[in-house]
């Protein structure tokens, strides 16, 4: 069976690079708990060098975002050719962050795209901004989802991930996650629209992670009472403790 996803998202944290420094040297700590995991860690670009060098041995370097386009000059952007050659492997796109800045479902379609010519696996992000007890809110995700990945075939689908996360639940406290009874409805429906998209034996092979205010007191339970193959992790990824909780509970058993 493959190993649980932990993937860290630093966002514009932390603050300085001594700070990163002595987050990385705590991560360290529990370099073996984590080679238990599939684990990445998306940093602000600046960081990029460091984080590689210094999670060698138990994380991969992801980033948080990915161009539209592979080639040309273009002022500010980070080139996919840039991302590879400090070892990014993985690259979250469509963030709900970035998405309202103004980013579109398009413009995630053209940026999984780009990376998946690049080699670099896309962590797409999908959620709903509110919820609603009429279960209206799917239809967003099955509008979002379908917008998302146009254009992309059944041997393509393989490649992707999955990131659920509800926007509404993002930045808070672990009592403000989804239970997991709820979670397991949005996966489940999550999965019936990419097999109607690519069929199942597609829809089964990709990973669906859960992002939203995750911490230690909650990963476990979403973990094991949901269908999710692991986390995106904000806020709690910037303390190592809270991390490590997190970790534990992708590896515990029930």
């Amino acid at each position: 069976m493959a190993k649980p996803i932990l993937v860290a998202n630093w966002k514009n944290r932390p603050g300085s690079l001594s700070e990163a420094k002595a987050l990385l040297k705590n991560l360290s700590k529990k370099s073996r708990l984590y080679k238990n995991l599939s684990v990445f860690i998306a940093p602000p670009a600046p960081y990029f060098d460091l984080v590689s060098t210094r999670t060698k041995n138990f994380a991969k370097l992801a980033s948080q975002d990915i161009p539209p386009l592979s080639q040309g000059t273009f002022t500010g952007m980070i080139t996919p050719e840039i991302l590879k050659s400090f070892g990014v492997r993985l690259a979250i796109i469509g963030h709900s962050e970035r998405r309202l800045l103004g980013e579109t479902s398009t413009d995630v379609s053209e940026k999984i795209k780009t990376a998946l010519r690049s080699g670099i696996a896309p962590l797409v992000c999908i959620g709903e901004k509110n919820r609603d007890a009429d279960g209206e809110h799917f239809e967003f995700l099955r509008d979002e989802l379908k917008k998302s990945l146009a254009g992309l075939n059944a041997r393509s689908a393989r490649e992707i991930l999955i990131a659920y996360e509800p926007a509404w639940a993002i930045g808070k406290g672990a009592k403000d996650a989804l239970i997991p009874s709820e979670l397991t409805q949005s996966v489940i429906f999550l999965k019936k629209q990419l097999a109607d998209l690519y069929g199942r034996s597609v829809a089964e092979s990709i990973p669906i992670l859960y992002g939203g205010s995750v911490e230690g007191e909650n990963a476990g339970s979403l973990m094991r009472e949901t269908y999710i193959r692991g986390f995106l992790v904000g806020h709690a990824s910037l303390s190592a403790g809270s991390f490590e909780e997190i970790a534990e509970s992708l590896i515990s058993k029930p």
